[in-house]
């Protein structure tokens, strides 16, 4: 493990992608001061990848290997979701679990790198979605905070099951309509982050990805924690956008058409001299004369 790891064969450097040598020449290995402000010109994550465009998922990963503390010595762990179709583009060591045992690899595999290398410290990230973690995989979540695993563990939150075409989560909003929940969910979100605290993790946090610096300050302290004390849980808020995000698209756009018709029917009131003939529940808000 280390950046010797993904260095190129002279005799390959010529046939090698663009992107790839980038990487390799300028990653931020070693760097104690690495962090998202790197994000851009510095490449951890090749640019090209999967997910759909505008994706936040694709931000919060470059977030998160921006911020590992030192990647060199870090083995990312995932699992079938979105998630995976980024981890062939990692230049992180990773490895890709069944659907929800990602926690139980990632116990064996700390475990295993602890007696392998007694005297260099050797960090574990667990990143999957909300799927993995909470529905399929959340015995063996549970099962390794139990046990105080040393290692942390990430969620993306895209409150439902995006790559299979849009199926309820236990994270999904109670009453959401997506493609493949027509009925709407019948129960509340679970409250993961509360049940990670009385599980047995010594840093919890629930946030979105909106401020860069603060997934920086979040991801390290997760990784220094789960280090030295053990497990740590951060669940990050990454919706998906053609579920999640296009209803809400939607709805602001229902609600931007339906103020224009209450003001063309305004209009059309001032130009016939009764500004008060305003029939407002026909716009569809609550608008004054």
């Amino acid at each position: 493990m280390g950046k010797d790891k993904i260095r190129i064969n002279e005799e390959f450097y010529d046939i090698m992608p663009s992107e790839y040598r980038d990487m390799v020449e300028n990653a931020t290995y070693g760097n104690e001061n690495r962090g998202w402000k790197d994000v851009g010109v510095k490449k951890e994550l090749i640019e090209e990848h999967s997910l759909c465009a505008g994706c936040p998922e694709s931000m919060a990963f470059r977030y998160i290997l921006a911020s590992l503390p030192a990647p060199e010595d870090t083995v990312m762990v995932g699992s079938t979701g979105c998630t995976s179709l980024v981890f062939p583009m990692v230049a992180v060591h990773n490895i890709h679990s069944l659907f929800g045992n990602q926690n139980a690899i990632a116990t064996g595999l700390k475990r295993a790198l602890t007696v392998r290398f007694p005297n260099r410290v050797k960090d574990v990230v667990v990143l999957a979605g909300d799927g993995a973690t909470v529905d399929i995989g959340l015995d063996m979540t549970l099962q390794a905070w139990f046990r105080q695993e040393k290692f942390t563990t990430i969620c993306f939150d895209n409150e439902l099951y995006a790559n299979t075409g849009g199926q309820e989560s236990g994270l999904m909003q109670k009453g959401f309509v997506a493609k493949m929940a027509p009925v709407g969910k019948k129960f509340d979100k679970v409250r993961l982050p509360e049940i990670a605290r009385e599980s047995g993790c010594h840093y919890v946090v629930n946030m979105t990805v909106s401020q860069p610096g603060r997934v920086e300050k979040v991801i390290k302290n997760a990784v220094y924690i789960a280090r030295e004390i053990g497990p740590t849980y951060v669940q990050l808020y990454t919706p998906c956008i053609l579920e999640i995000g296009k209803q809400s698209f939607l709805l602001l756009r229902r609600k931007l058409e339906g103020g224009e018709r209450v003001l063309r029917r305004r209009n059309r009131a001032l130009r016939n001299g009764d500004p008060f003939s305003i029939d407002v529940a026909a716009g569809g808000g609550n608008h004054g004369a």
